[in-house]
């Protein structure tokens, strides 16, 4: 039984855990919603050789103990994203069209994160 004197360090105790597993829970949904943006792109992008597709990765940016930041990026084809995203001008004339892969990965993305986090917190 807590004595009202240990009652409000009992409180405080149960906030801090609370508080730390909504930071672990927060830490894996950013990860799995990363690692699966990064697939989704990987499987919609444009195949030509397949390189610009394999190219995509998952990196962790910044990791303190409250926060994880991580991007999606295009390791060696960073150039062409911007380019099959939106379509180009060809060089003879014309237009190629483009193939939107990283928008709907991204929209996607926000989505499940929001939904992780809060199914990790309720």
């Amino acid at each position: 039984m807590t004595s009202i004197d240990n009652l409000a360090d009992e409180i405080m105790q149960g906030l801090q855990e609370y508080a730390e597993l909504a930071d672990d829970a927060m830490k894996e949904a950013v990860k799995k919603t990363a690692t699966s943006v990064k697939k989704e792109i990987s499987a919609n992008a444009p195949k030509d050789t397949g390189a610009y597709g394999k190219s995509w990765k998952a990196t962790k940016v910044k990791e303190n103990s409250h926060s994880l930041q991580m991007t999606v990026h295009s390791k060696d084809h960073y150039r062409l994203a911007h380019l099959l995203e939106k379509g180009h001008a060809k060089r003879g004339g014309g237009r190629v069209a483009g193939k939107p892969h990283i928008a709907p990965a991204e929209e996607n993305g926000a989505e499940m994160l929001e939904n992780l986090i809060k199914g990790a917190l309720s």
